[in-house]
């Protein structure tokens, strides 16, 4: 099944996945360059949930300033 989430300024791919690489480390998931299919749907999900909470969190301190 081919990937529906596109990164709409490609030169930010890199930048994007530094973020999910750290993230993942945070929750403790060993994320793989590539394939991690072998990774459960909650592993994978605590990963994305960790990216969501830091971008509010870096939205909300931009709001305050």
């Amino acid at each position: 099944m081919a990937s529906r989430n596109r990164v709409l300024v490609p030169e930010a791919r890199e930048g994007l996945d530094r973020f999910k690489m750290e993230a993942a480390r945070e929750v403790g998931v060993n994320l793989t360059e590539g394939y991690n299919g072998d990774l459960t749907s909650r592993q994978n999900g605590s990963v994305g949930g960790q990216m969501v909470k830091r971008m509010v969190e870096a939205y909300q301190k931009n709001l305050i300033k």
